[in-house]
């Protein structure tokens, strides 16, 4: 409902000629919904029965931080997903056991969005934790491994919330669907029950994982005091500079950001094709084109057995687009929370800074492939100026390490 009414508020305000300092009155609501202080509590994840159970989160806090959970013992999450970073890692490509062929995305948030990774191809934020444990390029682990490593280091803790482990003594150490051909073929020799028995396990894992991640939300910055003041009636004047309140107009209004980048954690959770280049020595990359097929073929998806939810609570996933050129190439807008300190950008790091996004938007290049949304701006290099310091302020107010601290 949120995004619905920065929609028709968007549309309301495109041609607004009043001065920034004197926001009219659907220029005042819609600032005011992008506050964080509008966000609200945390959607229920029905398909994650521990979703909010404190125990969950503790476990899956310790299994974040925890090396042992990847091939050779030196990855975790937080590897790549660093709290002094805003759960990122300032990379153009996630390097972890090797390189990946995308940017890691922040995560901050993320329990509220209902598509994850950049292209969508998981429906729920345990489902998404799962896709990386098992990654080679990522922590490059086996789903034997991994309940061998909860048996010995998280017993009690994972007993606690989902009953007793089973026997894995007689299994091997590392056995996988997707891992190497000795991995693999090591799974196909384990009896069905025996899979079927690990596969609860590793989803467990996931939805320990998706416990901790749900109480991660960003930091406020100036921009969420200026819009609380403003939602309120209550004076804002000094805690925007009149350059960083022209930026504000122009995102609310001529750049067309709020768009797509509305709401208090400032993405429609939405896919898109904005027309950004590819990088030539990787892959093509298709975008929801095929993250939509993926997400539906997951067996950790809404509808698969390790759900807890009933299908009718499983919307999302039974009405998903799944085709038309609208897809291809499109991506998830990552939410503009610390956006400043997060360089370079886009799913593969083609855009170094800033500046040279906020150029590529005002351009709007013709994408590569599939038809991209962007218009021409016509935004002058003043104008362009004004949107970056705006940007600027959705930085969090409290420092990097105070969050970090709080994290670990």
């Amino acid at each position: 409902m949120r995004f619905a009414l920065a929609a028709a508020l968007v549309l309301t305000l495109s041609a607004a000629p009043a001065a920034a300092e004197s926001w009219t009155g659907p220029e005042r609501a819609l600032i005011a919904s992008l506050s964080l202080d509008k966000l609200g509590p945390v959607p229920p994840d029905p398909s994650n029965r521990v979703a909010d159970d404190p125990r969950a989160a503790a476990l899956g806090k310790a299994l974040f931080f925890d090396q042992r959970l990847s091939g050779d013992g030196t990855i975790s999450c937080a590897s790549c997903h660093k709290p002094e970073q805003g759960f990122q890692d300032g990379l153009e490509l996630g390097h972890a056991a090797g390189m990946t062929n995308r940017r890691t995305m922040p995560i901050e948030g993320t329990g509220r969005l209902p598509w994850l990774f950049w292209d969508g191809r998981a429906d729920s934020l345990w489902a998404q934790a799962l896709g990386p444990l098992e990654s080679k390029v990522e922590h490059d682990g086996t789903r034997t491994r991994y309940a061998h490593e909860i048996s010995s280091h998280h017993r009690a803790a994972y007993e606690a919330l989902f009953g007793p482990l089973p026997r894995l003594d007689h299994l091997p150490r590392d056995a996988g669907p997707l891992g190497r051909q000795a991995e693999r073929r090591a799974w196909e020799a384990m009896a069905p029950a025996d899979r079927a028995a690990v596969d609860r396990v590793f989803a467990n894992i996931g939805k320990a994982l998706a416990a901790f991640q749900r109480t991660l939300d960003p930091a406020p910055g100036r921009f969420d005091r200026y819009a609380a003041a403003l939602g309120a009636g209550k004076p804002a004047k000094g805690i925007l500079t009149a350059e960083e309140e022209a930026g504000l107009k122009l995102f609310i209004g001529k750049g067309q950001c709020v768009n797509c980048h509305n709401g208090p954690l400032l993405t429609d959770g939405h896919f898109h094709n904005t027309g950004v280049p590819p990088v030539s020595n990787l892959p093509p990359d298709r975008g929801r084109a095929d993250g939509v097929r993926h997400v539906l073929a997951d067996p950790f998806n809404c509808l698969g057995p390790h759900s807890d939810a009933k299908p009718e609570e499983c919307a999302e996933l039974r009405f998903a687009v799944t085709e038309g050129p609208e897809l291809l190439r499109a991506f998830k807008p990552p939410g503009l929370r610390g956006v400043a300190g997060r360089e370079p950008y886009m799913h593969a790091g083609q855009i170094p800074t800033l500046a040279k996004v906020l150029d590529h938007y005002n351009r709007a290049p013709p994408a590569p492939e599939g038809h991209s949304e962007l218009k021409p701006l016509g935004l002058s290099p003043a104008e362009l100026a004004q949107l970056e310091a705006f940007l600027r302020t959705l930085d969090p107010e409290a420092p990097r390490k105070q969050a970090a601290e709080a994290a670990r």
